[in-house]
């Protein structure tokens, strides 16, 4: 398919780079009205994911991946399933193992790859009533998880599910990871870090033994804790492994359905290899829109309570 020509307006004119336009929405938005009912589903190995529904009896689901360390009350989720809920779709918003606010069972946690978990999320979704119309719609790391989900699924996607949309999404981890070590992107690497060590040292004293917190001493940069941490936590032999594993421009040439890869030019932690033109000009399927702002899960209107990534979602949803 040819690549989208972007409509994005622009964010508002304090947030003139990409840095702003990531940092500010997250800080200062505040999506109102939104409540979900929660729903653990146990998953086939024995451990668990919460769901969060907005039930209205619909004929339509959109399904909401949050990005990493995220969850469904993130403000881009609570708005995107604002406006999907308010335009008559039934809403489900999981969350990955660990981040619902308790701590998973099982000695693996999360990753930019598991597709298995989001395979149950899906098939237990299908369960519950009969849609006609599924739409997967994914941030940061959950718009890599949906990349990889209906690339490696391909033709065995349920006929229901209909669209795919992915936002601000790391489909080549091992670029990723690179920019992530940048001197400008150190805001970034703190946060993540922190948070995923908190649970990593969970696991390491709930665990003892399969996880060498040593090795701390030794991470110079994201690879190395990707390396040390990441990889083994997650069951990947090393982080080219992960990397190699995860990364859903690896897998994008199997999907089967309209899908919308929306990628700003000036995202802070996306390098360019995130947003495959070459794949997207000769996919039937793959639509890639690339503004030129936005940053990192930004897309910011001035004037508009919703995000330009949010109502083009909905758009490409209703194509």
């Amino acid at each position: 398919m040819p690549l989208i020509l972007p409509t994005y307006p622009g964010p508002p004119a304090y947030q003139y780079n990409g840095h702003l336009q990531t940092i500010l929405p997250s800080l200062t938005r505040l999506v109102r009205n939104v409540t979900y009912e929660r729903e653990r589903l146990t998953l086939n190995d024995g451990d668990f994911v919460d769901l969060d529904w907005i039930d209205r009896a619909q004929k339509r689901l959109v399904i909401l991946t949050h990005g990493l360390e995220g969850d469904s009350n993130r403000q881009y989720i609570r708005g995107t399933a604002k406006l999907f809920s308010d335009h008559n779709y039934d809403v489900l918003a999981w969350n990955c193992r660990s981040c619902s606010g308790e701590m998973n069972q099982a000695f693996r946690l999360y990753n930019h790859g598991e597709i298995g978990d989001f395979g149950e999320v899906i098939t237990h979704a299908l369960k519950t009533r009969n849609y006609q119309k599924v739409v997967l719609v994914g941030y940061s790391m959950g718009g890599n998880i949906t990349l990889k989900y209906l690339g490696v699924n391909g033709h065995q996607v349920p006929d229901v599910i209909k669209r795919g949309v992915a936002i601000s999404a790391p489909t080549d981890l091992g670029a990723s990871a690179v920019l992530l070590d940048q001197p400008s992107n150190r805001f970034y690497r703190n946060r993540f870090r922190k948070k995923l060590l908190v649970k990593i040292n969970q696991k390491a004293t709930r665990f003892p033994g399969r996880l060498d917190m040593s090795k701390l001493q030794q991470v110079k940069q994201w690879r190395d804790f990707d390396e040390f941490f990441s990889a083994p936590v997650n069951n990947y032999r090393d982080a080219d492994d992960f990397y190699n594993q995860a990364s859903a421009v690896n897998f994008m040439a199997g999907i089967t359905i309209p899908t919308l890869l929306l990628n700003a030019q000036n995202d802070p932690l996306l390098s360019p290899e995130c947003s495959p033109d070459w794949l997207a000009k000769t996919h039937e399927h793959i639509f890639l829109e690339t503004p030129r702002t936005g940053g990192h899960v930004g897309f910011q209107v001035s004037g508009d309570r919703h995000t330009y990534a949010e109502r083009r979602a909905l758009a490409f949803a209703e194509q």
